[in-house]
Protein backbone atom coordinates (compact mmCIF):
# COMPACT_ATOMS: atom_id res chain seq x y z
CA UNK A 1 0.00 0.00 0.00
CA UNK A 2 3.07 2.64 0.87
CA UNK A 3 4.38 1.38 -2.70
CA UNK A 4 0.79 2.32 -4.49
CA UNK A 5 0.81 5.67 -2.35
CA UNK A 6 4.38 6.65 -3.01
CA UNK A 7 3.35 5.90 -6.90
CA UNK A 8 0.81 8.03 -7.24
CA UNK A 9 2.06 10.90 -5.43
CA UNK A 10 5.08 10.85 -7.95
CA UNK A 11 2.85 10.70 -10.89
CA UNK A 12 2.87 14.07 -13.12
CA UNK A 13 0.35 16.01 -12.20
CA UNK A 14 -1.79 14.31 -10.05
CA UNK A 15 -4.54 15.58 -8.33
CA UNK A 16 -3.50 15.27 -5.10
CA UNK A 17 -5.58 17.39 -3.10
CA UNK A 18 -8.32 15.27 -4.36
CA UNK A 19 -6.75 11.76 -3.64
CA UNK A 20 -5.95 12.99 -0.37
CA UNK A 21 -10.14 14.40 0.35
CA UNK A 22 -11.13 11.13 -1.23
CA UNK A 23 -8.77 8.65 0.96
CA UNK A 24 -10.33 10.86 4.11
CA UNK A 25 -13.66 10.30 2.81
CA UNK A 26 -13.21 6.87 2.31
CA UNK A 27 -11.89 6.39 6.00
CA UNK A 28 -14.97 8.03 7.03
CA UNK A 29 -17.35 5.28 5.28
CA UNK A 30 -14.90 2.28 6.62
CA UNK A 31 -14.83 3.98 10.37
CA UNK A 32 -18.59 2.79 11.19
CA UNK A 33 -18.11 -0.76 9.89
CA UNK A 34 -14.88 -1.15 11.75
CA UNK A 35 -16.03 0.42 14.88
CA UNK A 36 -19.36 -2.43 14.48
CA UNK A 37 -16.67 -5.06 14.42
CA UNK A 38 -14.61 -3.59 17.37
CA UNK A 39 -17.93 -3.86 19.23
CA UNK A 40 -18.86 -6.98 17.95
CA UNK A 41 -15.48 -8.49 19.19
CA UNK A 42 -15.52 -6.55 22.44
CA UNK A 43 -18.75 -8.69 23.31
CA UNK A 44 -17.61 -12.06 22.10
CA UNK A 45 -17.56 -13.89 25.40
CA UNK A 46 -15.48 -16.94 24.03
CA UNK A 47 -13.07 -14.42 23.20
CA UNK A 48 -12.81 -12.32 25.88
CA UNK A 49 -14.64 -14.18 28.73
CA UNK A 50 -14.86 -12.03 31.67
CA UNK A 51 -13.65 -8.73 29.98
CA UNK A 52 -16.62 -8.43 27.73
CA UNK A 53 -18.11 -4.97 27.30
CA UNK A 54 -20.63 -4.07 30.77
CA UNK A 55 -24.30 -2.86 29.41
CA UNK A 56 -23.50 0.26 29.87
CA UNK A 57 -20.45 0.60 27.85
CA UNK A 58 -22.34 -1.43 24.66
CA UNK A 59 -24.84 1.39 24.98
CA UNK A 60 -21.78 4.41 25.23
CA UNK A 61 -20.88 2.03 21.81
CA UNK A 62 -24.02 2.16 20.19
CA UNK A 63 -24.38 5.80 20.41
CA UNK A 64 -20.64 6.45 19.28
CA UNK A 65 -21.20 3.92 15.96
CA UNK A 66 -25.03 5.32 15.57
CA UNK A 67 -23.45 8.91 15.36
CA UNK A 68 -20.28 7.51 12.77
CA UNK A 69 -23.20 6.09 10.74
CA UNK A 70 -25.47 8.90 10.01
CA UNK A 71 -22.01 11.16 9.26
CA UNK A 72 -21.18 8.38 7.10
CA UNK A 73 -24.69 8.83 6.08
CA UNK A 74 -24.58 12.34 5.45
CA UNK A 75 -21.43 11.70 3.49
CA UNK A 76 -22.86 9.34 0.97
CA UNK A 77 -26.22 11.51 0.85
CA UNK A 78 -24.31 14.97 -0.24
CA UNK A 79 -21.94 12.76 -2.77
CA UNK A 80 -24.77 12.04 -4.55
CA UNK A 81 -27.19 15.13 -4.22
CA UNK A 82 -25.34 18.17 -3.89
CA UNK A 83 -27.69 20.41 -3.47
CA UNK A 84 -28.96 19.15 -1.06
CA UNK A 85 -28.67 21.38 2.26
CA UNK A 86 -26.61 19.79 4.87
CA UNK A 87 -27.74 21.32 8.30
CA UNK A 88 -31.29 20.26 7.18
CA UNK A 89 -30.04 16.54 6.12
CA UNK A 90 -27.87 16.23 9.42
CA UNK A 91 -30.81 18.01 11.27
CA UNK A 92 -33.56 14.98 10.22
CA UNK A 93 -30.99 12.56 10.57
CA UNK A 94 -30.68 13.32 13.99
CA UNK A 95 -34.42 13.69 14.75
CA UNK A 96 -34.39 10.03 13.52
CA UNK A 97 -31.23 8.79 15.66
CA UNK A 98 -33.03 10.53 19.01
CA UNK A 99 -36.61 8.85 18.20
CA UNK A 100 -34.20 5.61 17.48
CA UNK A 101 -32.43 5.87 21.18
CA UNK A 102 -35.78 6.26 22.74
CA UNK A 103 -37.50 3.28 20.48
CA UNK A 104 -33.99 1.26 21.61
CA UNK A 105 -33.78 2.28 25.02
CA UNK A 106 -37.58 1.41 25.89
CA UNK A 107 -36.94 -2.16 24.09
CA UNK A 108 -33.77 -2.89 26.58
CA UNK A 109 -35.63 -1.63 29.07
CA UNK A 110 -38.61 -4.18 28.45
CA UNK A 111 -35.94 -7.09 27.43
CA UNK A 112 -34.01 -6.48 30.37
CA UNK A 113 -36.76 -7.44 32.72
CA UNK A 114 -37.37 -10.71 31.02
CA UNK A 115 -33.99 -11.62 31.46
CA UNK A 116 -32.34 -13.30 34.77
CA UNK A 117 -30.08 -11.31 36.64
CA UNK A 118 -26.37 -12.42 35.66
CA UNK A 119 -23.94 -13.07 38.91
CA UNK A 120 -20.50 -11.00 38.62
CA UNK A 121 -17.43 -12.59 38.37
CA UNK A 122 -14.58 -12.72 40.82
CA UNK A 123 -11.90 -10.88 40.90
CA UNK A 124 -9.90 -14.06 40.98
CA UNK A 125 -11.38 -15.68 37.96
CA UNK A 126 -10.88 -12.33 35.69
CA UNK A 127 -7.48 -12.08 36.73
CA UNK A 128 -6.48 -15.32 35.92
CA UNK A 129 -8.62 -15.77 32.60
CA UNK A 130 -7.14 -16.83 29.23
CA UNK A 131 -8.29 -16.72 26.05
CA UNK A 132 -8.68 -19.87 23.83
CA UNK A 133 -6.13 -20.83 21.53
CA UNK A 134 -7.55 -19.64 18.43
CA UNK A 135 -8.38 -23.40 16.42
CA UNK A 136 -10.50 -23.73 19.58
CA UNK A 137 -12.71 -21.13 19.42
CA UNK A 138 -16.56 -21.69 17.94
CA UNK A 139 -17.53 -19.91 15.20
CA UNK A 140 -19.68 -16.86 16.45
CA UNK A 141 -23.60 -18.01 15.78
CA UNK A 142 -25.04 -14.61 14.56
CA UNK A 143 -29.09 -14.23 15.53
CA UNK A 144 -31.18 -13.46 12.07
CA UNK A 145 -31.53 -9.41 13.30
CA UNK A 146 -27.90 -9.74 13.48
CA UNK A 147 -26.85 -11.36 10.05
CA UNK A 148 -29.72 -9.08 8.43
CA UNK A 149 -27.69 -5.52 10.03
CA UNK A 150 -24.53 -7.22 8.91
CA UNK A 151 -26.15 -7.53 5.44
CA UNK A 152 -27.32 -4.55 5.69
CA UNK A 153 -23.74 -2.44 6.64
CA UNK A 154 -21.80 -4.67 3.95
CA UNK A 155 -24.55 -3.26 0.91
CA UNK A 156 -24.23 0.27 2.75
CA UNK A 157 -20.30 0.06 2.32
CA UNK A 158 -20.47 -1.32 -0.94
CA UNK A 159 -22.93 1.91 -2.11
CA UNK A 160 -20.77 4.57 -0.09
CA UNK A 161 -17.59 3.32 -1.51
CA UNK A 162 -18.87 3.48 -5.47
CA UNK A 163 -20.48 6.61 -4.92
CA UNK A 164 -17.23 7.97 -3.76
CA UNK A 165 -15.92 6.41 -6.63
CA UNK A 166 -17.96 8.10 -9.12
CA UNK A 167 -17.47 11.92 -7.26
CA UNK A 168 -13.68 10.97 -7.67
CA UNK A 169 -14.01 10.47 -10.91
CA UNK A 170 -16.68 13.32 -11.36
CA UNK A 171 -14.20 15.95 -9.66
CA UNK A 172 -11.33 14.65 -11.42
CA UNK A 173 -12.77 15.51 -14.74
CA UNK A 174 -14.32 18.70 -13.81
CA UNK A 175 -10.36 20.01 -12.31
CA UNK A 176 -8.63 19.13 -15.70
CA UNK A 177 -12.05 20.67 -18.39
Amino acid sequence: MVVLAAGLVIIPGAPLGLITTGVQALAGILLPSATVFLLLLCNDRDVLGPWINRPWLNVVATVIVSILLMMSLVLMVTTLFSQVDVTVLALVLGAVLVVSYVVAGALALRARRKRPSIEPVSKERRANWRMPPLNLLNRPRWSRGRLITMYALRGYLVVAVVLLLVKAIELGIKGKG
